[in-house]
């Protein structure tokens, strides 16, 4: 079995980041997006919980049958990341292990408000920098970031795989 670098992980990670930006970003974008990533869960039958915030304001949430109600505390951590960061959480997850660190091992980012796992994206708008937070809860977190840069990629018709 192949082992994959975590380097070229990292740079993977960036990229998305500099691709799967908006030209404009409204609650009409986040309703369209929110029930794009509830209909990839269903599809695959998985259960999952979906915040997409922007500018402090929550534009979308929806915790799909079978999920627990800790999932909006996995989200906050995860999106406080973002927020902090500027780069998605599963990019800071993966600098930190990189680093050989765990989230605790970052001296200025207490682990019961900040969550490095995968699973919270930066809303950037092109031009302008990040607005907001999507953020999945509820599968492992390399598959949670995975289903939103599934997602982002269809709705922003980015042809590049990623």
């Amino acid at each position: 079995m192949k082992r994959e670098d975590p380097y070229l992980r990292l740079a993977m990670l960036a990229r998305q980041e500099e691709l799967l930006q908006f030209e404009f970003f409204n609650s009409d974008v986040a309703l369209e997006i929110g029930l794009r990533l509830v209909r990839a869960a269903r599809e695959a039958r998985q259960a999952i919980t979906v915040d997409i915030t922007r500018h402090g304001q929550r534009l979308f949430y929806h915790a799909m049958n079978g999920t627990p109600p800790d999932h909006a505390h996995w989200i906050w951590r995860k999106s406080n990341l973002v927020k902090r960061t500027g780069h998605s959480s599963y990019h800071v997850h993966t600098q930190v292990t990189l680093g050989g660190g765990t989230i605790a091992a970052i001296a200025t980012l207490d682990p019961r408000e900040f969550a490095a796992l995968g699973g919270a994206f930066p809303l950037t708008i092109r031009g302008s920098g990040v607005a907001g937070t999507i953020t999945v809860a509820g599968l492992p977190g390399a598959d949670d970031h995975a289903l939103i840069v599934r997602v982002l990629r269809d709705y922003l018709r980015i042809s590049e795989t990623l």
